[in-house]
């Protein structure tokens, strides 16, 4: 009987404890508002992230005349005094085709001709 009680006792005991807890957690509710204001806001990092585009990397096949003309591009540039990489100079040419006349677009495009797609031999 005696181990009888020693249950119940640490039963009840067990049960007064999270009693406590729940009381203590009750004042936790106010912090939470506080949370619910401050949600309308949009936060800083959330807008930077969504106007940063991702960047895809691609691979491409290009005679070796017209990839040449991208080193001449550059070194015309760096006489100017600008420092520039190959993927801008393409990005500065797809902006530059954007903004032709669709007549002109179709005359530039009917020159380059095609060009088939190879991969480098594997060593």
């Amino acid at each position: 009987m005696a181990a009888d009680k020693t249950k119940v006792t640490a039963k009840t005991a067990a049960s007064e404890v999270p009693a406590k807890t729940k009381k203590a957690a009750k004042p936790a509710v106010k912090p939470t508002a506080k949370k619910a204001e401050a949600k309308p806001g949009p936060t800083v990092k959330k807008t930077k992230k969504a106007l940063k585009d991702k960047t895809v990397h691609d691979s491409f096949s290009m005679p070796k005349t017209e990839y040449l003309k991208i080193a001449e591009i550059k070194e015309a540039c760096l006489k100017a005094g600008l420092h520039i990489r190959k993927s801008e100079i393409l990005r500065a040419g797809l902006k530059a085709l954007g903004e032709m006349s669709q007549s002109k677009l179709e005359a530039t495009l009917a020159e380059l001709g095609k060009v088939k797609a190879a991969h480098p031999k594997k060593l």
